[in-house]
């Protein structure tokens, strides 16, 4: 029987995250290169992937490989497999971590309903789950081939439960429905590809809850007080899952969703 350092141990495999360049997926990358693996930052431009990547290289010793990727575009994501064989030969694990969260310019996103856009909607649902499909599809002989295939499909509470509103109450946030939509089928994506790719490759959920990041006051406080552990997320919270889902410690776990939310789906 191996033991649980064993079990976790990633060196020799290959790990690729999307959106790996932002705070959620450097912070996992960080963690798999931790445990041994060679990481693959994929994000949107090469300056950001190049930032991220060299940023595990140092704190791991090991060379990450940055690879910029636009994730609208699927002829682009069909490409992805070809450029991580020829560079490194094999993958092991995918990290869907890559979203549209929104920005200040994104109209009709964070606003009433009336006011939000089926444009944005639109532009969601392609980044938020139809690139995970078309990736992990173009991925499936790579993770089959590995012995050890492993999916993480990054997603959010808002997947599983409706928003409360007057956390945004009296601030310039909002709770779009194309996010909630977009990870809510990606739950469903990660439960259909489960049974459809066992026994080859694993394919797991890591749901979280909200992050710290400079959000106002007034909101912060009222999370932390709709949250049991009555604080919001910190990065640092989803690498013990993440480094779970992605190594032989869960090689019986499949279809499943881990959530990180401190309890927010407990009440």
């Amino acid at each position: 029987m191996r033991s649980l350092k064993e079990l976790m141990d990633l060196k020799g495999r290959v790990a690729l995250v999307t959106g790996g360049a932002g705070h959620i997926g450097s912070t996992l990358g960080r963690a798999l290169a931790g445990q041994g693996a060679r990481v693959v930052v994929l994000d949107l431009t090469d300056e950001l992937c190049r930032f991220a990547a060299e940023g595990i290289t140092q704190a791991s010793g090991l060379e990450a490989v940055p690879l910029a990727v636009d994730l609208a575009d699927q002829d682009q994501i069909r490409s992805v497999p070809d450029r991580i064989r020829d560079r490194l030969g094999r993958l092991d694990i995918l990290v869907n971590c890559a979203a549209l969260v929104g920005t200040s310019d994104l109209q009709g996103w964070a606003a009433p309903l009336a006011e939000q856009s089926a444009r944005t909607w639109r532009k969601a649902l392609e980044v938020n789950l139809t690139a995970p499909f078309v990736l992990i599809q173009a991925c499936v002989p790579l993770l089959a081939a590995s012995g050890h295939g492993s999916v993480i499909n990054v997603a959010s509470i808002y997947g599983l439960l409706g928003p409360d509103q007057r956390l945004y109450e009296g601030t310039s946030m909002g709770n779009p429905a194309a996010y909630s939509a977009s990870k809510g089928g990606l739950l469903a994506l990660t439960r259909w590809l489960a049974t459809v790719l066992a026994p080859g490759i694993r394919v797991n959920a890591l749901t979280l809850g909200g992050v710290e990041r400079g959000q106002p006051e007034v909101f912060q406080e009222r999370y932390r007080s709709r949250t049991p552990l009555g604080r919001m997320a910190t990065e640092e919270d989803f690498i013990g899952a993440g480094a779970f889902l992605a190594s032989d410690l869960s090689a019986y776990v499949t279809g499943q969703n881990i959530v990180v939310d401190g309890g927010w789906t407990a009440w």
